[in-house]
């Protein structure tokens, strides 16, 4: 199995990359998929973004079933609901190799630079990591913070059927 990573941005995210990083912070995520015992288990398609009250979601990694032809991983993104209302359904996507496709049950590792999280302004901020699995379920888990962040601080929280734990190491 080939699995091609992608990076999907929406226009927010991705003009925040042309404005170049304003700290130098990066954040390490560690999200548990849990193996699940059902008779029918298709690996989960995650979501995982930015909020903040009053500004549009920031998606910062997308996984999907990036290899089968002609795009139709795409077709089922709609499923990660509370992603795809907050910006994934505006399909204007730019891939650049750093997020993709499903991952199977263990703990699996991201780690977003600081140009992704650079322009952020002063204030209360969600990390959300949603996950939808065919012919599964659906959860979503939010780690609140608040930016700019202290170098070392975690963050943690932990999902009960489609996500396991979920933490945030933020770096100098």
């Amino acid at each position: 199995m080939q699995l091609r990573h992608h990076l999907i941005l929406t226009g927010t995210a991705a003009g925040l990359i042309a404005a170049g990083p304003a700290a130098a912070q990066s954040v390490d995520l560690s999200i548990t998929v849990p193996r699940l015992s059902v008779a029918e288990y298709h690996k989960p398609y995650v979501a995982v973004y930015l909020e903040a009250t009053g500004a549009p979601a920031r998606t910062l990694s997308i996984w999907y079933d990036v290899a089968k032809a002609k795009n139709e991983g795409r077709k089922w993104l709609n499923e990660v609901r509370g992603w795809w209302r907050a910006s994934g359904r505006t399909g204007n996507y730019v891939s650049d190799g750093s997020s993709g496709a499903t991952r199977a049950p263990g703990v699996q590792k991201i780690s977003i630079n600081a140009a992704r999280l650079g322009g952020l302004k002063p204030g209360q901020y969600t990390l959300v990591v949603e996950a939808a699995r065919e012919v599964g379920g659906r959860e979503v888990v939010r780690l609140p913070f608040s930016w700019p962040l202290r170098p070392g601080q975690t963050i943690q929280a932990a999902g009960k059927t489609e996500l396991g734990a979920v933490s945030a190491t933020f770096k100098p």
